[in-house]
């Protein structure tokens, strides 16, 4: 297809003329089927809401059509009006459109669902199982019709994938307001999830996925690094070194796909199981996995060699964790810091796999006796926390990747609590690392993506990047000299540690004054040429102000709010008027359907002086509001970052708490 072919195919949206109906390629990685949930009356508001999409003349075609996708994949996906284009990220000039802003987001919703970068592109899924940009085509097709047609004076709002329309607004407004998934609260279990999204009117957005900021497993990999680096130094002696050390986790999808290359650059030996063979060779493929084994002895033989030689490598294990655990147990293979990041947010659905099935016995299981599913997915959970219980009793350090392991493990009744029964007996790593070392500081993963798609300007990003960062290392505190340091090695390692999957984009922890400064450098850039097109920022929703979420980002909040989402809805609101180019609201997201409130924002950095602006209003309240807010509820590391800001900051006033002497609390009892 030729460029005005593509341009053309863009701004039409909805074809003239019904394309013909396709056969599923079984080239890519599908979605499974969904479990069938709906009601006949429902089945028939399905199709119905499904048709609003296309003309009168369609609809006795299509609704056949839609009813037997319904019936055999669990939803409407509309396969047929999948576009014959590739799908990738185009540099911002390829795409039509009278807004730059506009543009911008193309380009990010097209590298969201780049066969590269999503976990199901032809499902429109970017990861984590059920992560969706979109419910169905035909929502795809009208939103970039309409971004292609939008002004500076326009916005378009996004109802759980569907575009709602272009409505009237100013050039300070974003340009999308997107949410997904935002129920009413007493309609958010996980069968709602099912029966809704089945009916066609809502989506479970993921965090990234369904706010077009994905920008493939480099996403995570920083964030795992960070994780993976602390959590041995919490666990190893002072002087020991992390060669020879083992890791043992779960899960090769979109995020956990990050692990095994987050673990080859902390240092250690990495060992991943992934049940779906696509996407353990999809990773290995990519470079994110150094070798692939398929037999457990294979398996046990090359970890003890790779103690032996003390060697830095990350194997890929085709098969169940729990299998894992178990064998290196008996084989005394000493695991020094295990985890585990499979998609147990959708436990019932594809995020987890029951130990001794296969892969397609599991996924039989999912589409046609789900309630035998769920409890095989339940006694595998008990036995994964008894393997994971021995080993800790030999001395591993586990911690919960905030994936909702042991929430799920409890619910299926498994030993992982207390002994006061409430709490459970491992941290989140939130709780343990995240929380106090880098979110409660402002430090969060800030990302960006040169539009141009050149490697070339994303080399020139790294470099203002490091610059920024070697500047402000300079003047900084002891409390973060660390972090500086971490991320520091990370940006000058990045490019020959080969990151990019899809766009050319990049990631790393930075503060408020840090995400400031580098962006600034940015726009500047912009303005006198050294980068040859606009850059975009963003960053996950796993941040420092954007998520409340009590099991994973403000599992560190203590004093009882850990459970409110004030903190996501200011943020994205206040985003929304200091100048983000689109923002986006999400129920769901990393640890479940209605566990969990979290947002996010992109930028368009055009080398203006209303860039400018925007980019300092923004970015500090983006991450201050967190700061803030963990302060009031008393976490001393963010009592320390406010006090910072504070004396840098003359317009910032915040409520501060006043600390109590425990002795005058248990006095009273």
């Amino acid at each position: 297809m030729t460029e005005k072919e593509f341009k053309a195919s863009i701004v039409q949206g909805i074809p003239k003329e019904l394309p013909k109906k396709v056969d599923l390629d079984h080239m890519v990685s599908h979605a499974p089927k969904r479990k069938a949930i709906l009601t006949k009356d429902e089945e028939k508001l399905a199709v119905r809401n499904a048709l609003r999409y296309f003309p009168k003349e369609w609809h006795e075609e299509l609704a056949a059509e839609f009813l037997d996708e319904l019936r055999t994949y669990g939803r409407i996906y509309m396969y047929r009006f999948r576009p014959s284009y590739k799908m990738f990220a185009r540099p911002i000039n390829s795409y039509p459109a009278k807004s730059q802003q506009a543009a911008a987001i193309m380009l990010m919703i097209q590298n969201n669902l780049d066969p590269a970068v999503a976990q199901h592109p032809h499902e429109l899924i970017t990861y984590g199982g059920n992560g969706a940009v979109f419910q169905n085509w035909a929502q795809y097709l009208v939103t970039m019709s309409y971004l292609s047609k939008m002004t500076d004076s326009q916005t378009l709002h996004m109802y759980s994938g569907h575009p709602m329309g272009l409505f009237p607004s100013s050039e300070n407004a974003p340009r999308v307001v997107v949410t997904n998934g935002m129920m009413i609260p007493n309609y958010s279990k996980p069968d709602d999830w099912e029966r809704y999204n089945a009916l066609g009117v809502t989506q479970y957005g993921q965090m990234t996925a369904g706010s077009y900021m994905y920008i493939g497993p480099q996403g995570i990999v920083h964030g795992t690094t960070i994780t993976v680096i602390n959590a041995f130094r919490k666990h190893l002696k002072e002087g020991e070194d992390i060669k020879g050390k083992v890791f043992v986790t779960s899960g090769l999808g979109g995020m956990s796909g990050a692990q095994p290359k987050a673990g080859n650059i902390a240092g250690c030996i990495t060992v991943c199981a992934e049940v779906n063979p696509a996407a353990a060779r999809k990773r290995h493929e990519q470079g994110w996995v150094n070798i692939l084994v398929e037999d457990i002895e294979n398996l046990i033989t090359a970890v003890k060699s790779a103690i032996e030689k003390k060697e830095t490598v990350s194997i890929a294990y085709i098969g169940n964790i729990v299998d894992v655990w178990e064998q290196f147990y008996r084989q005394n293979i000493t695991v020094t810091v295990g985890s585990d990041q499979t998609s147990l947010h959708n436990p019932w659905s594809g995020g987890y796999y029951p130990v001794d099935l296969s892969f397609e016995e599991s996924n039989n299981l999912i589409a046609n006796n789900p309630e035998q599913f769920k409890k095989e997915v339940q006694r595998t959970l008990i036995r994964h926390a008894d393997a994971i219980n021995k080993h800790v009793d030999r001395g591993t350090y586990f911690f919960d990747y905030g994936n909702a392991f042991l929430l799920e493990a409890s619910r299926a009744g498994a030993d992982i609590m207390a002994s006061d029964g409430t709490n459970f007996k491992y941290p989140s790593y939130v709780q343990d690392i995240l929380g106090p070392m880098c979110f409660d500081y402002g430090f969060g993963p800030f990302r960006w993506v040169c539009t141009s798609g050149k490697a070339e300007d994303l080399r020139t990003t790294d470099r203002l990047a490091l610059e920024v960062l070697r500047d402000l290392q300079k003047n900084a505190s002891q409390e973060i000299f660390q972090q500086m340091e971490d991320n520091i090695k990370w940006i000058q390692e990045a490019e020959q540690n080969k990151l990019v999957v899809g766009s050319q984009a990049r990631i790393l922890y930075a503060d408020a004054l840090g995400r400031m400064k580098i962006a600034e450098a940015f726009n500047n850039a912009v303005n006198d040429g050294r980068l040859s097109a606009p850059v975009v920022l963003g960053r996950d929703h796993h941040d420092v102000s954007g998520t409340d979420s009590p099991y994973r980002e403000t599992s560190n909040i203590y004093d009882g709010s850990k459970f409110t989402a004030d903190m996501a809805i200011h943020n994205v609101i206040g985003d929304s008027f200091r100048g983000a180019t689109w923002v986006s609201i999400h129920n769901g997201g990393g640890v479940g359907w209605g566990e969990v409130i979290n947002g996010g924002f992109g930028m368009l950095l055009d080398g203006s002086m209303e860039s400018d602006t925007k980019l300092k209003q923004m970015l500090f309240f983006d991450v201050n509001n967190g700061i803030a807010r963990r302060a009031w509820a008393r976490n001393k590391e963010a009592l320390s970052a406010i006090e910072t800001e504070l004396e840098r900051t003359s317009t910032l006033k915040i409520t501060k708490p006043e600390l109590v002497e425990d002795s005058i609390i248990d006095n009273l009892f």
